[in-house]
């Protein structure tokens, strides 16, 4: 099946044309949203990348654990129903795009990382996103940062990090955010609402 043959079937309410390996960013109504955004100083809380089944487009994304959430579904569940597209300004070729769904597997059904450590038995959106497209491609897709580089100040951030790691928070933890993706240089935007 050629990627052109993907989007027979799409709708056309996105106003846009999905790929493999977009990239999709929304508010997230989860409970850790707000400390997320104060942290990154980001409305984007939540993100995932585009992924076919079934010539249909969905976000795969870390959430209770990895898995394939249908787009309309994951555009609902952000705040307002309001997204960011975006694209790698380098397009993929087949091949490429073959390679992210083939190495995108191998985290299926992973659980959520509530302690965003930088391991692979656990994930959270953003570390899935950045290293599906660093193990398949060898594309750094937003700058890694440490725990201590973010903005740890406000209330609301204080006890997210005091429910996850008590008095022992690890401020040296390599941790991608979905702020670093999406202001990314590689990426340009395609879609939002």
């Amino acid at each position: 099946m050629t990627v052109a043959s993907l989007f027979i079937f799409l709708p056309k309410s996105y106003g846009y044309q999905p790929q493999i390996g977009d990239i999709i960013f929304h508010t997230s109504r989860s409970s850790q949203s707000q400390a997320i955004q104060l942290a990154t100083h980001s409305p984007y809380s939540h993100m995932g990348i585009i992924l076919f089944r079934n010539n249909k487009p969905y976000v795969y994304e870390a959430s209770k654990r990895v898995q394939y959430t249908s787009l309309d579904e994951w555009i609902e569940r952000g705040v307002n129903g309001k997204y960011v597209i975006k694209r790698i300004t380098r397009p993929l070729t087949t091949d490429q795009q073959h390679l992210i769904q083939k190495t995108a597997q191998t985290y299926i059904n992973a659980p959520y990382d509530l302690s965003f450590s930088w391991s692979d038995e656990k994930q959270y959106c953003s570390e899935l996103v950045w290293k599906i497209y660093f193990n398949a491609l060898g594309i750094k897709i937003g700058n890694l940062q440490k725990l201590q580089e973010f903005d740890l100040t406000s209330s609301a951030v204080k006890k997210k990090l005091a429910e996850r790691y008590g008095s022992s928070i690890p401020m040296g933890e390599t941790v991608i955010s979905p702020d670093a993706i999406f202001d990314s240089p590689l990426l340009m935007t395609v879609g939002k609402k």
